[in-house]
């Protein structure tokens, strides 16, 4: 029997869990009343509105009340002011205290906001990665700030990976197509292969979602492949996970026992030679 119908096993070690999309910026806002209002300036690189927070705190609340804050190992955000904001106010550690030992992930008033400083205590590391970056070029919103911008903004976020000071994939006058940006979702896919942690939640953006996650699912039942095709509301959390089926990682196994300890006679009791073996084990009694 070749295995259950429509079912896939996979080594636990082989399998990864990412948990969201970003909270409602001031881009998303305008575009609802007037789509070419996101051709302009004023909203490069948006920050959160204040209904985005409320997003946020309610997200950060479901997180904690379900056990997935505790269970997160690795938030990985792409780079702009709205998913950094939104990483930090759900997976960060809560208000930072003045004079700790460890630096703020956000200081207060970051992106034109009110809110107060989120601490880098009480939670995983978070690191900024390009690759999970919005359609580049076109639209100001999509374009990111310099990096040195960003470091005194939000302390603690890891930007090591980040190449360029400034942002060089960003065109005024050409915009990613889809299979580039379908080709870095599956860059991307590869690079957290990388990574030794299996549950890690992913801060990233509406367009680069639907691009990267049509990667998937084709093979399965129309409403699995629904499930994972649908587009992101704003700060969405949808958990999945995906298993490494080309040996991509190089992780071991963590949690697998090898058995035999001690060592003894082990004969599988489906064998075919089973019954001769018995016959010479009786022959060698006597």
């Amino acid at each position: 029997m070749d295995g259950f119908v429509g079912s896939s096993l996979y080594p636990l070690h082989r399998c990864k869990t990412l948990h969201v999309r970003h909270a409602q910026g001031f881009h998303n806002l305008a575009g609802l009343t007037d789509e070419k209002a996101l051709f302009s300036y004023e909203y490069f690189d948006a920050s959160l509105t204040p209904l985005g927070w409320k997003q946020v705190e309610n997200l950060r609340k479901h997180v904690t009340e379900t056990g997935i804050f505790s269970k997160v190992e690795l938030v990985v955000t792409s780079p702009l002011l709205r998913t950094m904001q939104t990483a930090v106010g759900v997976f960060g550690g809560g208000d930072y205290i003045d004079h700790v030992a460890s630096p703020p992930l956000m200081v207060a008033g970051s992106g034109n906001n009110s809110h107060a400083s989120i601490s880098s205590s009480g939670c995983p590391p978070f690191m900024a990665v390009e690759l999970c970056r919005e359609h580049w070029g076109v639209l100001p919103c999509d374009k990111r700030r310099s990096i040195s911008e960003y470091r005194p903004i939000f302390p603690a976020i890891d930007f090591s990976l980040t190449e360029t000071d400034e942002d060089t994939s960003w065109q005024p006058d050409v915009r990613e197509k889809e299979e580039e940006i379908a080709a870095r979702g599956r860059a991307f896919i590869n690079w957290l292969w990388t990574r030794k942690e299996n549950e890690i939640a992913i801060v990233s953006h509406g367009g680069f979602l639907r691009h990267t996650l049509a990667l998937f699912g084709n093979d399965c039942h129309p409403s699995i492949r629904e499930a994972i095709h649908k587009d992101f509301t704003n700060c969405e959390l949808r958990s999945m996970v995906i298993a490494d089926r080309s040996a991509i990682g190089t992780d071991l196994p963590t949690t697998d026992y090898p058995g035999g300890i001690p060592r003894g006679l082990d004969i599988p009791s489906d064998c075919e030679d089973l019954e001769i073996l018995e016959n010479e084990e009786t022959l060698a009694s006597l």
